[in-house]
């Protein structure tokens, strides 16, 4: 990309734009993953959907690639391309309350913190997800698993409009009245469509929380599960609670946490059997504000470290499936490394048909994932073996279908088996929005065209033995 170029981007934004070389590039184009290493030719931090719009027209115009960035999340890195244009939207972080109708209408730079921070000065919230430094846009678009799913979904379930630019540099309001069908790819398909400059969210009353874990020796964890999945199972829908592998203090844990969202004394009264079972070396759930709940795991997920991760939802918490989880808890080369973990996925999140939003996998009861971290590059290989083996061994256990927000960048058989059996159905709102694939730093839905050129491509390539 030539410097005559960024300098026609430059006077068509209002933001920064930013080139290898120049002040803030090099800050700009780092993700919280360290194994993330990309350049991109030029950055463009947008400052409202102005910038945004064209940055898509002048992507459209030099036919270069294109990434996203909100809160620079994304475990495959994908907000960061190389080579091509970076579209920042960190910048962007208004946000507007409205008690009347308990609503917040929200830009895409905001990390969940910094949204909870002005929906919690009037004592409320929506359901987001567990760890306040990322960002709202990718985590509500991917569907957005949090503390509060099991009352009120996921995020994508309490998003009630979005407005969007599309391919082709325009501008849409997208919600349960007009662009119905874009509305409906946007909650749970992911970036595919366009980029989603405010979103609108419903409101719930949300203060105090009961929240914390109780923790064991990791070595117990064979004794903890079954009482774990007894537990689970039996919770109301207030109740969000995980459990899985981590190192405290040097010390390999195993932990049983949760967020309950309901009355204080119901709370206190639910949770004494969980509190009390076992010999736990501590107890730390107590009342606590929900903005501490949202921020409760961000020491374990600070910037700079390198995390690659395996996910999967899961058939049952069976008997076998326990016992491998037992396996690996403690194990991890890494004393950084979260997992292997189980999220209870129940109530509200489970309650919404499979068809209704783009995201589909509503019928699973738990999560299972492996999030290694590690600071140094010379323990990449063996912190990948080990998350590898942990895999292999819930494999058996797993269902057709992943989240789509804890994937790595693996490929379209991922992809297709997020997307679920919805996935027909957003190729036909990619071949309407996106037919070129512009927006392809994601976990990708390939318009109809493109897929069959590149089958035919690999066919051919088959006959001519070359492949």
């Amino acid at each position: 990309m030539s410097q005559y170029a960024a300098e026609d981007l430059r006077k068509s934004v209002r933001g920064p734009v930013l080139c290898p070389g120049e002040d803030g590039y090099e800050a700009a184009r780092k993700v919280p993953n360290a194994m993330i290493d990309r350049k991109p030719a030029i950055i463009a931090r947008c400052a409202g959907a102005a910038d945004v719009i064209s940055c898509v027209r002048f992507a459209r115009e030099h036919n270069i690639l294109v990434s996203i960035r909100g809160g620079g999340h994304s475990i495959a890195g994908q907000a960061v391309c190389d080579g091509g244009l970076m579209i920042d939207l960190s910048c962007m972080k208004g946000i507007r309350v409205d008690l009347q109708q308990r609503t917040a209408r929200a830009e895409p730079g905001l990390t969940l913190g910094e949204f909870d921070h002005e929906t919690q000065a009037f004592g409320l919230a929506t359901a987001l997800g567990t760890v306040s430094k990322t960002g709202i846009a990718g985590l509500t678009l991917g569907g957005g698993f949090g503390h509060l799913s099991s009352k009120y979904g996921l995020a994508c379930d309490n998003l009630i409009a979005a407005d969007v630019v599309t391919a082709d540099g325009n501008l849409l309001k997208a919600n349960a009245s007009e662009n119905q069908d874009l509305f409906w790819g946007l909650r749970g398909g992911g970036g595919n469509f366009g980029i989603v400059t405010s979103f609108e969210y419903r409101l719930h009353e949300i203060t105090t929380v009961i929240g914390g874990a109780v923790l064991y020796p990791a070595t117990k964890a064979k004794e903890i599960l079954p009482f774990y999945r007894e537990f689970a199972e039996a919770s109301p829908d207030e109740l969000v609670i995980q459990a899985g592998s981590m190192t405290m203090n040097g010390v390999p844990v195993f932990l049983v946490g949760g967020c309950y969202c309901g009355s204080p004394a119901e709370g206190e009264k639910l949770l004494k059997p969980l509190r009390t079972f076992g010999s736990p070396i501590a107890d730390i759930f107590a009342p606590v504000s929900y903005i501490q709940m949202q921020s409760m795991f961000d020491p374990f997920f600070p910037p700079g470290r390198q995390t690659y991760v395996k996910a999967n939802f899961i058939k049952s918490l069976s008997d076998m499936a326990m016992d491998a989880l037992a396996e690996f808890a403690g194990t991890s080369p890494s004393v950084h490394t979260f997992g292997p973990w189980v999220e209870h996925w129940h109530g509200a999140a489970t309650r919404v048909a499979v068809a209704e939003t783009a995201f589909p996998h509503r019928q699973y009861p738990y999560n299972f994932s492996v999030w290694s971290n590690w600071v140094s590059s010379s323990e990449t290989e063996a912190n990948i073996k080990w998350s590898r083996a942990c895999w292999d061994a819930m494999r058996p256990f797993m269902a057709d279908g992943s989240y789509v927000n804890y994937l790595e960048g693996e490929g379209d058989p991922l992809a297709r088996a997020a997307y679920g059996p919805n996935y027909d159905r957003l190729v036909a709102i990619k071949n309407k929005y996106d037919p070129t694939n512009l927006f392809r730093m994601n976990h990708n839905v390939k318009p109809t065209e493109l897929a069959a050129t590149k089958t035919a491509d690999a066919v051919g390539a088959v006959e001519a033995g070359t492949m």
